[in-house]
């Protein structure tokens, strides 16, 4: 019996919906909140404020997309947390509404556990490429930095966290120091490629086992930043190229180290990125280098599957709904999970 599940995510700015089929994706849209890039950072309000604008017309897109209707759909997956509470507040009363009406179950998704399972979205006329369990996987976006060992589609244990600040985080605020606009991770990643990685260096934070730390990168870049304007008032101008490349290669370098570290902790030469600075093309290709260099068998999602989108969600869902976890109507959002 086939099964369709209808998607939402709405954690932050993007409103998404999606179709999924058995595992596979028949539509997922995302409607961009570009408001943001004005106010260096998401405004909570005015998120959930375009959230209840989108969310019904994406939705109908997405099921004339997929080419399915109301009575088509089995089950209703959406965001739980975390995220903005506006946000997703929005996201779960649009699904208890849709669930109700159309009297199906209802499916409750961690939003970080759904950026992990991004990597068993199945297309269709593609050859899907899936990993084996376990696997590592290396959960790095905004507001999260963490290392995962996924036993199960539903089974995961968290041996590495940030303890202050995330590596998304830090891309966008060193990002805004130089004056780049909300979010600055892909500029930063795009002026990267003509730099010198090696031109400047930056300090290291020394945490033990697998956690992460990010604070101290971003006054180190801070001072670093004041000194060198008080020389050169033009000096930011003058060096982004290079300041980018040596940014971004500090802050793979940590993110590498650790995911060798927990190789070769664990045993597991199973290898996954995930989340929002999964696009980086940094991350991206020296995750590549260390694997052909360690033997790893490694997993890197589509481009259109970091970022935050209902497709993740909906296949998060659709393993929820094969183990019958549904969520009663009285479920509320969280915004720390």
């Amino acid at each position: 019996m086939s099964v369709t599940i209808l998607a939402i995510e709405s954690s932050c700015d993007d409103t998404s919906v999606a179709i999924i089929r058995d595992g596979y994706v028949l539509s997922n849209l995302i409607a961009n909140q570009d408001i943001h890039m004005s106010y260096g950072g998401v405004v909570p309000e005015l998120a959930s404020r375009a959230h209840q604008a989108n969310i019904v017309p994406v939705t109908q897109q997405a099921m004339v997309k997929a080419g399915v209707n109301n009575e088509d759909i089995d089950a209703v997956a959406f965001t739980r947390g975390p995220g903005l509470l506006g946000s997703l507040l929005v996201g779960t009363s649009f699904a208890k509404g849709f669930a109700i009406a159309q009297n199906i179950p209802l499916i409750e998704v961690n939003h970080l556990q759904a950026h992990v399972l991004a990597h068993f979205i199945l297309e269709k006329d593609k050859n899907n490429r899936l990993p084996s369990f376990p696997f590592l996987c290396l959960l790095v976006s905004g507001g999260h930095t963490r290392i995962i060992v996924m036993k199960s589609q539903l089974e995961m244990e968290v041996i590495g966290n940030t303890i202050d600040d995330a590596a998304g985080e830090a891309f966008d605020k060193c990002g805004k120091v130089m004056g780049f606009t909300y979010p600055a991770g892909p500029l930063i990643d795009k002026l990267a490629i003509e730099g010198n990685m090696n031109a400047f260096r930056f300090s290291k934070p020394h945490v033990k086992g697998l956690d992460f730390s990010f604070s101290g990168l971003k006054t180190s870049f801070l001072y670093f930043l004041r000194d060198r304007l008080k020389e050169d008032s033009d000096f930011i101008e003058n060096n982004k190229a290079d300041l980018c490349a040596s940014l971004q290669h500090t802050i793979i370098s940590i993110l590498i180290a650790k995911v060798v570290n927990a190789s070769l902790q664990t045993g597991i030469r199973e290898i996954s990125i995930a989340g929002g600075v999964s696009a980086n093309s940094g991350l991206r290709n020296e995750m590549k280098k260390e694997a052909e260099k360690r033997n790893w068998n490694l997993f890197i999602p589509e481009l259109r599957y970091t970022t935050d989108n209902a497709a993740m969600i909906g296949i998060t869902g659709y393993y929820k709904y094969l183990r019958g976890e549904f969520s009663g109507h009285d479920i509320t959002p969280l915004a720390r999970y």
